[in-house]
């Protein structure tokens, strides 16, 4: 579940990433292996901020007299490792899609000095402070999801995938539902184990939701002759994970956790009031890509990917009825 209410959006990094810093004080023989041919790295600088990992800015020269940089992130242990591939394979997918919209990314792979460690290398932008654009911005964002079709026709992902330290499920699926299912309820799982026994609550509402709450929004997209086409996503999208390049004034988004799902997914964090990406982007987004039918579910819709629990209560209020009334009431 997403963090605590009281939490206004400022990106907190007061407790040290477990990955030591001392790993972003050189440069390893895999990850000047990963550079392209032709051009060597020289120096190595802290850059940015993770809550999981350590970052780095990585200079370089080339034969051809051309300087270049380079952004290093650099994790640790078998779910670091799970972390990294999935984020190269997400860049990938993204950058192939949407090259003006996404860091190219370079290659992933394990330090050569120490196995526990692992890395992402991708292109250096310099990234102006602050929103980007709204005139700009969603409608790449929308083009993204236009072009960005599952090549295999579902939802879902090659690899696993990770939102912090917790992995999605990739499985492929032939609905929306299926897959949104899957993935909500391993969110559920861990929330319960870190409320231990006392959960009684949540074990209720996670009975509800998933049992009513997820049919009646989700499978009138998918009946009647309707579908969802799997689109690609970068599946965590929020502020601080967007930015403006400064030498081109084209936005870029990076950390991404993709997957192929409902595109309306990717405005799932910019429902929270404490979010600034908020709904003025959503707003402005839906002029470009309009909601899936049936349109008066599209706040319903976007409440329940928000995860939030006060909003999965509220769900619970709203839509008392099953898949199977609201269809009934239909027709």
């Amino acid at each position: 579940m997403p963090a605590s209410p009281d939490w206004d959006g400022t990106p907190n990094w007061d407790k040290e990433p477990e990955v030591s810093e001392q790993y972003i004080r050189y440069i390893d023989i895999n990850v000047q292996a990963g550079v392209p041919e032709g051009i060597t790295a020289y120096k190595i600088v802290p850059h940015g901020a993770s809550f999981w990992t350590r970052t780095a800015r990585i200079e370089a020269f080339g034969e051809d007299g051309y300087s270049y940089s380079f952004f290093l992130k650099v994790s640790i242990g078998d779910d670091g490792k799970g972390m990294m591939h999935g984020e190269y394979e997400s860049m990938k997918a993204l950058h192939k899609t949407m090259p003006e919209l996404v860091p190219r990314p370079i290659a992933w792979g394990t330090y050569f000095t120490a196995k526990g460690i692992h890395f992402l290398l991708c292109e250096f932008h310099d990234m102006e402070e602050g929103l980007c654009s709204m005139g700009t911005f969603p409608k790449l964002l929308a083009e993204l999801h236009e072009k960005g079709v599952s090549p295999t026709g579902l939802f879902g992902f090659p690899v696993a995938t990770y939102q912090g330290w917790l992995p999605q499920d990739p499985t492929w699926c032939d609905t929306w539902e299926e897959c949104f299912s899957r993935n909500l309820d391993i969110m559920f799982e861990h929330e319960l184990q870190a409320q231990g026994p006392g959960g009684a609550e949540l074990a209720e509402l996670r009975r509800t939701v998933m049992t009513r709450v997820v049919p009646r929004l989700l499978r009138p997209m998918e009946s009647g002759g309707r579908r969802v086409v799997p689109r690609l996503i970068h599946g965590d999208l929020w502020e601080g994970n967007a930015g403006t390049d400064r030498a081109t004034a084209i936005p870029k988004i990076f950390d991404a956790c993709s997957w192929y799902a409902h595109n309306e997914f990717e405005m799932a964090p910019w429902r929270p009031a404490r979010q600034k990406m908020g709904k003025p982007y959503v707003d402005a987004y839906i002029q470009h890509f309009p909601p899936a039918e049936p349109t008066e579910d599209f706040d319903g819709r976007n409440a329940l990917y928000a995860l939030v629990k006060s909003d999965l209560r509220e769900l619970v209020k709203r839509y008392p009825e099953t898949f199977e009334e609201w269809q009934e009431r239909q027709t």
